[in-house]
């Protein structure tokens, strides 16, 4: 009995599927990501910052709350690279501890708004009628109030802590969560492919999840990346008028806010906190540039 194999592919069938691959979306992105060159450099320095603190407790040369009085408002030299404050303490050491506070107030805080957002954006935009009016009625609500501003109402209420301010942080960033995320589920949900999956008895439940969610993403991604620079900035800004982080906490805001009283005798004690702020949110800013560019489908190669 003899055997039947498949015919082997032609080589204008090989160079289709090999295009066809070359051309998926999320290797089109990746490619338009790597020829960005300032995205590129956005990447670097923000693995730099993670590597930074992650590594702050082996790499500090000194303890950031260790106090000497001997060496007070020292400017930078071979011992305190960066210099002293007006406790002896190393300023170095502290920036490097200050990058784990900044990092994660600006994540966590980027999170909580991301879920609660990405939530109320989906439901309202995937369901619409009197349930989208109300969402986005409360949300036009949030969005009169300027940002700053509304975190420091929030955090004069709860009080002062790192805590309160990820929590002012995660509510003024929920409307501008929902508002881009219920434009991309309103873009997309007349498709063909969720009226094939509503056709087939799908339930909402799993066309959200399944179809939804994944082809609205893009948007949010670039927006996170962004928002976490804004979220630095906030909780620098809180910090620098006392409602974030509280002596002697290492936080580059509170740092700011500390060395103002010495810019005449020893401006290191200021500057080096304002331009580690200003190197995180340069980083972040650039990093979303790039994916906003390489997420973008009119951009061409």
């Amino acid at each position: 009995m003899s055997r039947t194999t498949a015919p082997a592919a032609t080589p204008f069938e090989s160079n289709v599927s090999g295009v066809a691959a070359s051309r998926s979306p999320w290797r089109l992105m990746a490619r338009r990501f790597r020829r960005n060159k300032r995205a590129m450099v956005g990447l670097w320095m923000v693995a730099a910052l993670i590597l930074l603190a992650s590594t702050a407790q082996w790499i500090a040369p000194y303890d950031p709350y260790q106090q000497n009085m001997e060496v007070m408002l020292e400017g930078p030299n071979l011992a305190h690279p960066f210099g002293t404050d007006e406790f002896g303490r190393d300023i170095l050491s502290r920036i490097l501890y200050g990058t784990q506070i900044s990092l994660m107030v600006g994540t966590v805080g980027v999170l909580i708004s991301l879920v609660f957002g990405v939530f109320l954006g989906t439901v309202s935009g995937y369901f619409g009628g009197w349930l989208d009016s109300i969402i986005m009625r409360f949300i036009d609500i949030f969005m009169a109030f300027p940002s700053f501003l509304l975190a420091l109402a929030i955090v004069s209420v709860l009080g002062p802590g790192m805590i309160n301010v990820m929590i002012a942080i995660g509510i003024f960033s929920v409307p501008t969560f929902a508002r881009i995320s219920r434009g991309a589920v309103i873009g997309i949900k007349n498709k063909e492919f969720v009226e094939a999956a509503k056709a087939m008895g799908g339930s909402h439940l799993l066309i959200i999840f399944k179809h939804i969610i994944p082809n609205s993403i893009a948007p949010v991604i670039v927006l996170s990346t962004l928002r976490i620079a804004t979220a630095i900035l906030t909780a620098a800004g809180l910090s620098f008028l006392g409602m974030g982080a509280q002596p002697p906490t290492p936080e580059w805001g509170a740092m700011l806010s500390t060395g103002r009283g010495y810019l005449r005798v020893a401006p290191h004690v200021s500057t080096i906190p304002g331009l580690a702020i200003m190197f995180m949110v340069l980083a972040f800013n650039m990093l979303g540039d790039g994916l906003r560019d390489a997420l973008d489908p009119k951009m061409k190669l």
